[in-house]
């Protein structure tokens, strides 16, 4: 007997950056660890299939200014997706607390009101031995996995359209005018 399971239509995204166009908006401040980030994000992408010059790096200031940079990014349109990247490290006081949750909280919005995927590899560290080990040391290079999941939920989003019949299949190659980013209402 067959698994009912096995008649399930399922859709997700695949690892091709193929034919897709990415921003990455990256902050200065912490510059020792965002710079790899940023380094590990585009090795991610093109090794996945994108072409460097599908790729185009936008620097803030601080990670404070991602969420308002992203938001601009998004405006403008032409991507399939938008990676943040920035370096938070606790210090004395509750600076830390509040821009952290400010910069998580405003990325999270701009992910739900857009139609493009915004993927969040800001990192969020006690110490600056915790923000080495993500940026590429023990604990992997978060950079890159912010790259990985913006092809895959670029990939997704595609099918997703394509399902409503407002996208070209996720395998289709990407058209050769970027299209717009779409605020949600």
């Amino acid at each position: 007997m067959e698994s009912p399971t096995a008649r399930v239509r399922v859709v997700e995204g695949t690892l091709d950056a193929s034919g897709l166009r990415f921003a990455i908006v990256v902050a200065r401040f912490n510059a020792f660890i965002t710079e790899r980030l940023l380094e590990g994000a585009i090795d991610t992408l093109v090794r996945s299939g994108a072409r460097p010059e599908d790729i185009t790096v936008v620097r803030t200031p601080g990670s404070f200014e991602i969420p308002t940079v992203v938001s601009q990014v998004l405006e403008v349109g032409g991507f399939d997706a938008v990676i943040a990247l920035g370096c938070l490290v606790r210090g004395d006081t509750i600076h830390f607390d509040l821009i952290a949750g400010e910069v998580t909280k405003g990325i999270g919005q701009l992910a739900l009101a857009f139609s493009t995927p915004v993927t969040f590899g800001v990192l969020t560290t006690d110490n600056l031995e915790q923000a080495i080990h993500r940026a590429g040391s023990k604990a992997g290079n978060k950079g890159a996995e912010a790259a990985l999941a913006a092809i895959e939920q670029a990939r997704l989003f595609r099918a997703l359209g394509a399902l409503r019949g407002d996208e070209p299949a996720a395998d289709a190659p990407a058209p050769t005018r970027p299209r717009a980013s779409k605020r949600r209402k």
